[in-house]
Formats: structure tokens, C-alpha cells, sequence
């Protein structure tokens, strides 16, 4: 007993270490078969990182995995993954792995797919990215005698945790399916089998940009019947799950040569109201477990016939409930008296003559009953609508009735009373003759909150009447925050606004008795209004979806900390721009008027903009708005009236307030009368200081005019001239936004103004052009506005004055003296010539000699007595003057220097 134990020991063993060996010993035979399998069967790139064999995991039978599998398309879809897989694993008879590649074929009994991504296409042109079988010769060949092939003798299949995506560019269907996981039995080498499913996925499905599905849970555990010789797949046993809403199907699919063939019907088997809450996915529906309903719900549906590439099956489906009700445990309002009565038919199997008839849609909460009715016609082409909507709706009890989530509070009452028929090329083509609309449509006591804004907006009344072709808004009253507006107007294409991607167009008349400009604006940082959600502060944008024109008449407008009065002007709002035409305001004591655009398309908005100033209050303008406190900071010491005309553009900041540093432009200004207030600034004050001969609040401004640009930070002001008294003033530089100055002032300084030495000069002069002369003095002005540096080149004018005037002084000396020296010369050529020479001659001559004397030593004309001897003679004349001048000239000479030290001290 114990041999045979012990012998059985061993055997067992050897069969383990046979189990764990052969894995390794037929590796390279296993990659070959399946190489050579993906190599004669598919025509795409096939690429896998390793195949491994296993006898211990599905023992009796061999277990062979291929990991990372990718599947890569040739032409049309080059390079484009068909399909990728984690882990693709086959279960086969041991027995199938000795047989080689030219042998029968091989059975595969199980197969298990582990994370797999598919991607189904079709393109434009109509072809697919799946076909990649390599096709074989049906001459030669059946399903049961080709070699190279798998035989498909499941047993069972398993798709875990994967997904699939189906696109058809052609039809513009996309099909999103994930979580998918999928189990099946059957024998699919028989010719007639049955195979056993049950599946759980995710659906997401769309066609023309709409999607009726949106992540829809769907359950079906089914028992299909195979016909594989006639392709034809029966359905029996059927039960689905579409999100909660069960349902049963029977019927059959069948391939044909051009497509295939459905004859299949449905219902849901419960009758409940239930029922319909189970179609709304959970994420809207919530738990509906513990509802409480009244009345019945029932879909039932047929579809019978082909879909080719012409035609579709036949559709009847119907929807009915009537007298339903509904309460969700936890809100207070109870919906009721719900009819419906709904269906979509198709007879002839045409695409385009499916229609849907909803013949009732009605539904009441509290008090407010609401009724609608529609039919829709042509679905795939140029859809025709004909519906309407008949009742009240009070919008705060949506939330109160059923568990929607609303992203804002809404609040207020809908009436309306609309008929609508219309057609989709109509609205995509603003053909609107062909939309025929008529009703009315009322609103009151809206409130609607929004992170988008800063107060709730509170619309009191609102009536919309329809008619045909056109829209009118013909009342509007409102509030947000401390701002009012009334308005009216026309919408030329609403329904294309609501329908499609199409802008809302218009015009508008719009008033308001208060207008703040901040209510309407999302305020940054921490200090949120208390209505706001947690989103993130963002520019303002104007909406991409308004293409009006408005025009408005505020009584006030506040902007910031700036009120302007008697607002007109219109606004155009197209492609998230803004178009401001002819706007005038009453503001700052005077007139301003605005032209321009604001461009909100960019990350960051751009303004351009001409403003016009007229008869402004100097003080009260300069010092209310921070551009032209940039541009002219020294003006917050002027008391007057301006006018002006300024350019400029740039970047707005997330206030729509200009970004300063990014501003260019020119403007021109003119100041009418005005006073000087020089304790405002201090460069005024620095400059009396430097210049003692001015004193700046006697300036005269009055009708000064000057042109400055700016850009990138710098005002620049072109050459412009004033006046002080007697004084020409000529200024020109240039300042940027960060306060530095480089200005240079040149004063035209009569020389009266320039000191008692040189006052002393002019009068010793007595000549009427001398008082005439004038001097420039240049101050050159730097630092900043608040710390203003100021330098000037007085001391040199003076000096150089001085020299011009003694200059002038010698010069009519030398003239005076050369007359005398010729009338003393021409008296004493006369007595030589004519008199004799005794000593009343010689006493004669002796005056002359001293006057010239006098006149060359400054003092001519003093009558004051000769400091020499007169009595004594001159022999020579002519010697004696030329020497005397010639004295005067070096003794004048020091008094000049002297002069000038004195003055320049």
C-alpha cells in the first residue's frame, strides 16, 4: 500500500513539474502559432509585448494570454488603433497546442478580454476601420475545411471593464460605450445554438449633434438563439434595464446581403408612474425608491423592417399616462394631473418621413396648470415644428417638486399663450416669413442669482408678444443691485437662439433713472457678494451669442467714483464686441462725448476710444478720473474750464478700467479761464523759489493751447507758449505715469527783472532800447511731481546781460568822446591857423581838454571843476587826448570787471 501510495506521490508530482515545465518548453512553439495566426487572418499592424502558456489555470485545458495587444489600421485609417487589450486569453485542449500550423484547425473553447479599448469607424467616404479580415477563396474554401483558422467552439466569453466608441463621420452618429462588462455561453460551431448573455454598460449616443443618451445605465441579460447558417439571431427571455426603467423585447435580427433585417417589439411589463421616473437617469431622478406615485405609464413599440443604406424599419412606439402623479418624500410639492400621450411613427420605412406627435403634455403644481402639444416632422432633413404652449409655471416651484440641482436660484412667473410653426432652414437662414409665431409670453417677479453677477436681477414685469416674422419685447422693468431699466424693443430670431448655435438679434430702447455700472460687474479677491458661488473671478466678457443694437437714456450713470448725467447714445453688441456711437454725458460741470469699441474676443479686452471734453471743470475732472491725472498731474492746481480732445487706446484690466501703463494716444487742450492755485503742486511752488522774479498764480492762462501724445507709459507735450506779464514762456517735455519729469521752461526775462546792478546799468544807459532787452532763462524741471528738482541758468543770463549792457555803455561812450575829440580838434586846428598865440589863447583851450577828461572818465556833463590846472598850456592837443583816452580805455576796462562781480555776486 505504501509503494503504491509512494508511487502515486511521485506521479503526481512529475505531472506538476510536467504542468510547470511545459510553458517553457513549448513557448516558442505557442508565439509561432499565434504569429502566424494574426499574420494569415488580419490585414493591420499587429504588435503584442509577450504570450505566455498555462496548464495550471485552467487545467484540464491550456491556458494561452497575450498581453498588450494593439491592433494599428493601414490606409485609409493609417495609423490610427483599432483596438488595444491588456490581456487576451484562450482556453484550448492541450491537445490543439502539438498540432502545427498546416494542420486541422484549431478549437478554442473560452476566450476572456480584459481592459480593452475599441474604436469603431466609418469616414466620410463610407469605409470602415474594422474590415481588416483577409478575405479567403469561397471556391475553395468553407467555415469548416479552411485551414489557418480558429474554430469558435465556446463554451464561454468574458469582456471585462472595457469600452467601446463607434463614430460614423457619413451619417454623424457617435456611439460612447464604457464600464462595459460582458459574460456569454453557447456553442457557436453548431448550426443552430443558443447563447446566454447578461451585460452591463454605460451608453452615451448622439446623432446630428444631438444626444439622446447621456451616460445612460444600461442592463441586459438576454437568451439568443443562433441561426449561424442563415445569420439570423432570435431574441427570447429578453430583459433589459434602461437606467431604472425595465424592459422586455422578443423578435429577431437578421443579416442580409444589404444590411439587416429587425422585427422586434417592447414594452415595459410594470404600469406604474414609476416607470417613467426610471427612464430620467438617476443623476436627475435621484432615488426613487421611496416616491410616491398615482396613475399609470406604458411604452410599447414595434420595429419592422430593413435598414439598408436607403431605408429603415417600420416605427410604432406610444407613450401614454394618465391622471399620473408624483411626490418625492423630502420636498414639499406634489406634481399632478400629468397626461401624456406621446408617439413615434414611421409606415413607409423612409428616414425622413419619421415624425414624433406629442398630442398632450400636461402637468399641474399647486394651483398653475401647464398644457402643451407638438408634432415634428422630418427629422433628418429640414425638421418642421408645429407646437403650443398654454399655462402658468411658477419657476420657484421647480425645485420645490422635483430634485433638480440648480446652478441659480430662479424665482418668478411664466404665462404664456404661443403658437409656433416654423421650419430649421427657416431659423438657420433668418427666413423669417416661414416662421409664424403668435402669442404672448409674460413674466413677473423674476429674481435670478448668478456668480456672474453681482446683485440678483429682479424683473417685475416682462411681456413678449409674438407675432409673424418678429418678436417684440413690449415692457421690461428691472432691477439689480442700486440700478433700474426699463426697456422695449424688437428679437428677430429667438427661436434660432434657442433652437440652434444662432445669436440673439435686436434692437433695443432702453432707460433708466440709476444706472451703476459696478452692479453689473464680478468682484474679485475674497470680499465676494454673499449671492456668489465659489467660482473663480474672470474678466467680463460681452456674450458671443448678441448681435443688437441698443439704444439708451440714463438719467445717471455711476462709474467708479465718477457720476455722469443725461446719458444718450447708442451701443452696438456683435462678436464679443462692444460699438458705442454718438454717447453723450453731462459730467464734471461740462459736456463729454464718446466714440469707440471695446473688444472683449482676447484674453485680455482692448478698448479704442475718442473723448470729447467741453467746458470741463479743471479741478473736479483732474482729479476724478486717474488717466487725465496721468497725463496732466499739475493741473489739480488750476481753477477753470477746459476743453479737450483726447485719443487714446489700450488694455482694459478685469474692471474694464484702462490699464494705464498700457496707453497710447494724442490730445489736444484748451484752457479757458483759469486760476492758479500754486499750493496744489509743488512743482509750481519749487518754481518760485528758483525764480524770483515770477510769481505763478498771476499766470496767464487763459486760451492756451497744447498737443501732447502718449505711449507706453509717457506723456509727451509738444512746444506751447504763455504768458506772464511782460514774460514769454515756452514749455515742452515730457513725464511718464510713474511721476519722473523731464521738462525744460525757457523764460524770455526782460532786464528789468534781473537785479539793481543791472537796473543801475540800463538807467546810466537812458536809452529807450536798452529797456527793450530781454534774456532767456532756462529752468529745466526733473524728479517727480511730488519731489520736483528744478535748475536754471540765471546766473550766466545775468552775466551775459551785463556784458551787453556795458558793452552798449562803451560804445556810446567811444562815440560821445570821438565827437568831442573832433570838435576840440577842429577848434584847435582853427586857432593855430587864424589867432596868435598869447595867453588868452592857452586859458581858451584849457576847458576843452578838461571835458574831454571829464567824458572819458565817466563823468561828462557833471560841471564839476577840472581836477588839474587849467592855466597851464598844451603844447600838443591831439597827443594829449589820444593819451588821455587811451587811460580812460584801461581805467573803463577794470570798471567793467568790477561791475560784473558786483552783479554776478
Amino acid at each position: 500500500m505504501k509503494k503504491i501510495l509512494k508511487i502515486t506521490g511521485i506521479t503526481l508530482l512529475i505531472i506538476v513539474l510536467l504542468l510547470v515545465a511545459a510553458p517553457f518548453v513549448f513557448q516558442s512553439q505557442i508565439k509561432d502559432m499565434v504569429r502566424n495566426f494574426v499574420n494569415n487572418s488580419v490585414n493591420a499592424n499587429v504588435e503584442f509585448s509577450d504570450v505566455s502558456l498555462s496548464f495550471l489555470s485552467s487545467f484540464p485545458q491550456a491556458n494561452v494570454t497575450v498581453d498588450d495587444l494593439v491592433i494599428t489600421n493601414f490606409k485609409p485609417f493609417d495609423g490610427e488603433t483599432l483596438a488595444s487589450v491588456k490581456t487576451l486569453s484562450f482556453d484550448m485542449s492541450i491537445k490543439e497546442l502539438f498540432k502545427k500550423a498546416d494542420d486541422a484547425p484549431i478549437k478554442v473553447n473560452a476566450i476572456q478580454i480584459n481592459e480593452a479599448l475599441l474604436t469603431l469607424k466609418t469616414n466620410s467616404y463610407g469605409d470602415v476601420n474594422w474590415d481588416i479580415a483577409i478575405a479567403t477563396d469561397s471556391t475553395n474554401a468553407t467555415v469548416n475545411d479552411s485551414k489557418n483558422s480558429f474554430t469558435l467552439d465556446i463554451e464561454s466569453y468574458g469582456i471585462k471593464n472595457s469600452a467601446l466608441t463607434y463614430l460614423d463621420e457619413e451619417s454623424n452618429i457617435r456611439m460612447h460605450i464604457t464600464e462595459l462588462n460582458h459574460t456569454g455561453k453557447g456553442q457557436f460551431s453548431e448550426t443552430l445554438s443558443e447563447l446566454d448573455t447578461d451585460t452591463e454598460a454605460n451608453v452615451t449616443f448622439s446623432y446630428e449633434d444631438t444626444e439622446y443618451l447621456s451616460n445612460n445605465k444600461v442592463k441586459l441579460d438576454a437568451l439568443i438563439d443562433l441561426d449561424l447558417e442563415n445569420s439570423k439571431y432570435t431574441f427570447k427571455e429578453n430583459k433589459a434595464l434602461i437606467n431604472n426603467l425595465p424592459v422586455e423585447f422578443q423578435g429577431f435580427v437578421q443579416l442580409i446581403e444589404d444590411g439587416q433585417n429587425i422585427d422586434i417589439t417592447f414594452e415595459n411589463p410594470g404600469s406604474t408612474f414609476k416607470d417613467f421616473l426610471a427612464v430620467i437617469p438617476e443623476t436627475y431622478s435621484k432615488n426613487i425608491s421611496d416616491v410616491q406615485t398615482t396613475g399609470n405609464f406604458k411604452i410599447n413599440g414595434k420595429i419592422k423592417g430593413q435598414v439598408t443604406e436607403t431605408t429603415i424599419p417600420t416605427l410604432d412606439i406610444k407613450i401614454t399616462s394618465n391622471n399620473a402623479s408624483f411626490k418625492y418624500p423630502e420636498l414639499q410639492k406634489r406634481v399632478e394631473n400629468i397626461i401624456i400621450d406621446a408617439s413615434i411613427l414611421n409606415a413607409s420605412g423612409n428616414i425622413d418621413d419619421t415624425y414624433v406627435d406629442i398630442n398632450t403634455l400636461n402637468f399641474k403644481i399647486d394651483e398653475d396648470v401647464f398644457k402643451a402639444s407638438a408634432s415634428i416632422k422630418n427629422l433628418t432633413k429640414n425638421m418642421l415644428v408645429n407646437a403650443h404652449l398654454d399655462g402658468v409655471l411658477n419657476l420657484e416651484n421647480i425645485s420645490k417638486a422635483y430634485p433638480i440641482e440648480l446652478k441659480n436660484d430662479l424665482k418668478g412667473i411664466i404665462k404664456a399663450n404661443v403658437t409656433t410653426n416654423f421650419d430649421m432652414n427657416a431659423i438657420e437662414t433668418n427666413a423669417y416669413n416661414r416662421i409664424k409665431n403668435t402669442g404672448r409670453v409674460a413674466l413677473s417677479d423674476f429674481v435670478f442669482a448668478s456668480a456672474d453677477i453681482v446683485n440678483p436681477i429682479e424683473i417685475y414685469k416682462a411681456e413678449v408678444n409674438f407675432k409673424p416674422g418678429i418678436i417684440t419685447l413690449d415692457n421690461f422693468k428691472a432691477k439689480t443691485g442700486k440700478s433700474d431699466l426699463d426697456a422695449t424693443g424688437t428679437i428677430n430670431n429667438l427661436l434660432g437662439f434657442i433652437l440652434s448655435d444662432k445669436k440673439l438679434k435686436g434692437n433695443f430702447n432702453v432707460t433708466s433713472n440709476h444706472f451703476v455700472v459696478s452692479d453689473f460687474m464680478i468682484e474679485g479677491g475674497s470680499d465676494q457678494p454673499v449671492n456668489q458661488s465659489t467660482e473663480p473671478a474672470t474678466a467680463l466678457k460681452i456674450p458671443a451669442f448678441l448681435d443688437c443694437n441698443v439704444t439708451a437714456d440714463a438719467k445717471t450713470v455711476v462709474y467708479d467714483n465718477i457720476t455722469l448725467r443725461n446719458v444718450k447714445g447708442s451701443l452696438t453688441l456683435q462678436d464679443e464686441q462692444a460699438t458705442l456711437n454718438n454717447v453723450s454725458s453731462d459730467v464734471f460741470k461740462g459736456n463729454l462725448s464718446m466714440n469707440g469699441s471695446i473688444d472683449t474676443r482676447n484674453k485680455t479686452p482692448k478698448f479704442n476710444m475718442d473723448l470729447g471734453m467741453k467746458n470741463f471743470d479743471i479741478s473736479e475732472s483732474f482729479n476724478g478720473l486717474d488717466l487725465l491725472k496721468n497725463i496732466a498731474p499739475i493741473a489739480n492746481a488750476l481753477q477753470g474750464k477746459l476743453n479737450s480732445a483726447i485719443n487714446l487706446s489700450g488694455d482694459l484690466g478685469d474692471d474694464f478700467t484702462p490699464i494705464m501703463s498700457s496707453i497710447s494716444g494724442g490730445a489736444l487742450a484748451e484752457l479757458l479761464t483759469t486760476k492758479v492755485e500754486p499750493q496744489n503742486a509743488k512743482i509750481l511752488s519749487a518754481l518760485t523759489g528758483a525764480l524770483n522774479f515770477i510769481d505763478v498764480d498771476q499766470l496767464d492762462l487763459k486760451d492756451l493751447q497744447t498737443s501732447l501724445t502718449f505711449e507706453n507709459g509717457t506723456v509727451k507735450i509738444l512746444p506751447f507758449n504763455l504768458n506772464y506779464k511782460d514774460i514769454g514762456i515756452t514749455v515742452e517735455g515730457s513725464h511718464g505715469f510713474d511721476q519722473i519729469m523731464n521738462y525744460n521752461a525757457v523764460f524770455n526775462v526782460p532786464a528789468k527783472y534781473l537785479g539793481s546792478e543791472v537796473n543801475r546799468l540800463i538807467g546810466k544807459i537812458n536809452d529807450n532800447e536798452v529797456n527793450k532787452i530781454a534774456i532767456p532763462i532756462t529752468a529745466s524741471i526733473n524728479g517727480t511731481f511730488s519731489t520736483p528738482k528744478i535748475s536754471t541758468d540765471l546766473t550766466s543770463g545775468v552775466k551775459n546781460l551785463t556784458q551787453q549792457l556795458i558793452e552798449i555803455e562803451k560804445q556810446k561812450l567811444i562815440s560821445a568822446g570821438e565827437d568831442k575829440i573832433k570838435d576840440i580838434i577842429g577848434n584847435a586846428m582853427g586857432n593855430h591857423s587864424g589867432a596868435t598865440k598869447d595867453s588868452t589863447a592857452t586859458q581858451n583851450n584849457a576847458p576843452i581838454k578838461n571835458a574831454i577828461k571829464d567824458i572819458l572818465s565817466g563823468n561828462s556833463g557833471s560841471g564839476q571843476s577840472p581836477t588839474k590846472d587849467t592855466t597851464k598850456t598844451n603844447q600838443n592837443p591831439v597827443k594829449d587826448i589820444l593819451n588821455l583816452f587811451g587811460k580812460n580805455k584801461k581805467k573803463k576796462q577794470e570798471s567793467e570787471q568790477s561791475t560784473v562781480k558786483d552783479t554776478v555776486n
